[in-house]
């Protein structure tokens, strides 16, 4: 493969940009609209938004992007939706666990890469509300492109009717590009957001689909963009639905030992923060997943 896919790259990189804006708008919509219950009295909280820079091994411009962060927030404690377009060589490490994971022939002759995506990690304020992840991303390398991602529900304190409407949210939005596209995706973010050493799921799922290329460039961006766009009409209701809520010692209890569950997938299985540590992204952003508080027991 020899095509530097130059179009597709702005295409995508432009639309991972535009969901980051959508997704902060509405957020802090939810901020200035929530009126009653636990926190409405405390100021609404605000993204803030800090430019990322990634760094060439010459010392050279390798691209980057926007960490936004909103922290104290009445209804959001931590929530961050970062976007990047990053470039360069692959190192050693990286190219080896590339070429592992995708059989890509040529990697240490050519150890070019591109890779855009957004990622997102929400942590609630309620217990009753659930945390939730999404990331969209685009790789291309001189050898082969594909696209990854999808988004989970983390509650500590489970609604089965908030399961039921963040999966047939999703559903509506895939089932357009084939009857088997959201089954296949919903089992494989069960099998991808389970954490082995815990012998349990992180959460009640989504869906996710990784090293995704038909051949087709344009139906799999179609894909991965209308996974982008389920997030919000899956989300936000549930926000809207439980933030009033009062909750007690014990509800936040439960909340601060599951996030104990998310950080140690995310520090010891994500894909996501291995990539961006060893291709030497800005490591707050990487690990900008991480709960502002948790607990062991």
């Amino acid at each position: 493969m020899s095509e530097e896919f130059t179009t597709e790259k702005a295409t995508a990189s432009a639309w991972f940009r535009e969901l980051r804006d959508r997704i902060v708008a509405a957020f802090e919509g939810l901020e200035d609209s929530h009126a009653t219950g636990p926190l409405s009295d405390a100021a609404p909280g605000r993204f803030e938004v800090t430019e990322t820079r990634r760094t060439a091994e010459d010392g050279g411009d390798a691209g980057g992007g926007l960490m936004s962060v909103m922290r104290g927030g009445r209804v959001f404690e931590k929530v961050g939706v970062n976007v990047s377009t990053v470039y360069g060589t692959l190192g050693a490490r990286a190219q080896q666990a590339m070429a592992a994971r995708k059989g890509i022939p040529g990697m240490a002759e050519d150890p070019r890469f591109w890779a855009s995506g957004i990622s997102l990690v929400a942590h609630m304020q309620n217990p009753h509300v659930p945390a939730v992840h999404m990331n969209t991303r685009m790789f291309w390398t001189p050898h082969a492109w594909w696209f990854g991602g999808g988004s989970d529900l983390n509650p500590c304190l489970e609604y089965a009717e908030d399961t039921a409407h963040f999966h047939a949210t999703q559903q509506a939005h895939l089932d357009p590009h084939g009857a088997d596209i959201y089954p296949r995706l919903k089992a494989w973010a069960d099998e991808y957001f389970y954490i082995p050493h815990r012998k349990r799921a992180r959460g009640v799922g989504g869906i996710f689909l990784d090293d995704h290329c038909t051949g087709d460039w344009a139906t799999d961006f179609a894909l991965i963009r209308d996974i982008g766009l389920a997030f919000l009409p899956a989300f936000q209701p549930l926000v809207e639905k439980r933030r009033t809520m009062d909750w007690s010692a014990a509800d936040k209890d439960a909340q601060l030992v599951h996030r104990g569950l998310y950080a140690e997938y995310n520090l010891v299985y994500d894909r996501g923060t291995k990539f961006g540590l060893e291709t030497g992204h800005d490591a707050n952003a990487v690990l900008m997943s991480l709960p502002p508080l948790a607990k062991w027991v």
